[in-house]
């Protein structure tokens, strides 16, 4: 089987930590978002990913190069010369997804988290028989969204409704597709979108099926969405045991801390944090709710909360951080400093509070 991923574009939402490396390859609880998703399908026997890209191919398949032999996997561009929307990478891509054996193909869009049932969804493909499936998430809020209305018992997809001003159902589009090779006779190469324009005719020809996603999901693409999704993975982790989960006198709520990653004395650390490969956190610290990445040195009696801490960053000692600070690569904030919701571009030292939200270049 094979699988595109819609890497698309900058990350702009999640700069400045996106000025450093290409948003699939930003951590998300210790490992780039992008292997996720690999890890998960390669699980299900998909042999050959192809990302869906706009820029720093070379980048991302560099780094991506080492997973290739260690999963046992065919990572491979397709590179728009513009950007394509959501429907146009796959005609783009279609040499790539289409072979003599017919079967189905996966599209993901590369910010989504979740627990990836993907067995789950060959079988509901396979047994519906129609052409394409989707996956639906419910929400409480369905009127930011674009809304799947469909039956009930047997999946199928009625029709969508952009952003309803009245209630017509809290499902919404997971951003999770199995597709019949012919689906991309449908497409034209051209920027077009596969929510708006592909899915509804599929729907009006009653050959598009959804089927409710079990378990958490959430587009990790902004900051606030990133903290949110790690509670939520971390839970998730919680829930099946894992043994991945730190313990201990000083850890509280689910949190994830790298093997090489040093904690001092008196630390307090949780819930529903992260801290990566070669940190160190110095006695007397308390942190919650915050990914701390690879590299990163919080000294003494220093506070994070909702946060994101860049690679190789330091926080001083009695520094408060937090309120969706998020600091890029190589930030340095100085002794007894407070942000309240700073994003700081990377390379920068900090040398006076951050009183209110801004962006500190």
């Amino acid at each position: 089987m094979k699988a595109l991923i819609l890497v698309g574009g900058f990350g702009t939402r999640l700069r400045p930590l996106t000025l450093s490396v290409p948003k699939p390859l930003v951590e998300f609880a210790n490992k780039p978002m992008i292997l996720h998703q690999i890890e998960a399908l390669k699980a299900v026997g998909v042999t050959e990913v192809v990302l869906a890209i706009n820029y720093q191919p070379e980048v991302m398949l560099n780094f991506l190069k080492e997973f290739e032999t260690k999963l046992g996997i065919t990572i491979t561009c397709s590179q728009e010369t513009e950007p394509l929307g959501t429907a146009g990478p796959l005609a783009l891509a279609r040499d790539k997804l289409v072979d003599e054996s017919g079967e189905p193909f996966f599209v993901l869009n590369s910010d989504v988290i979740s627990e990836y049932p993907f067995k789950e969804m060959i079988e509901f493909h396979k047994a519906h028989g129609g052409e394409a499936s989707i996956m639906v998430t419910k929400v409480d809020e369905p009127s930011k969204y674009g809304v799947v209305v469909m039956e009930e018992s047997t999946g199928q997809v009625d029709k969508f409704v952009e952003k309803p001003k009245l209630f017509v159902g809290n499902k919404i589009n997971a951003g999770i597709y199995l597709l019949n090779p012919s689906v991309l006779d449908r497409i034209e190469l051209r920027p077009t979108s596969i929510e708006k324009e592909v899915f509804p005719k599929i729907a009006a020809e009653k050959k598009l099926y959804a089927m409710v996603l079990p378990g958490f999901w959430m587009d990790i693409g902004q900051p606030r969405d990133y903290i949110t999704g790690l509670r939520l993975y971390l839970d998730s982790l919680r829930k099946k045991a894992s043994p991945k989960l730190a313990s201990g006198p000083n850890i509280v709520g689910n949190v994830l801390v790298h093997e090489t990653a040093k904690i001092g004395e008196g630390c307090l650390i949780g819930p529903d944090v992260a801290i990566g490969p070669g940190c160190v956190v110095e006695s007397g610290v308390r942190l919650s709710r915050c990914t701390v990445m690879r590299g990163v040195r919080i000294k003494k009696h220093a506070c994070i909360s909702s946060s994101i801490i860049g690679w190789h960053s330091t926080i001083g000692q009695w520094a408060r951080v937090e309120n969706m600070t998020i600091l890029g690569e190589d930030v340095h904030v100085c002794d007894e400093i407070y942000s309240n919701g700073g994003v700081v571009l990377p390379h920068k030292e900090i040398k006076s509070s951050i009183l209110k939200p801004e962006i500190v270049m």
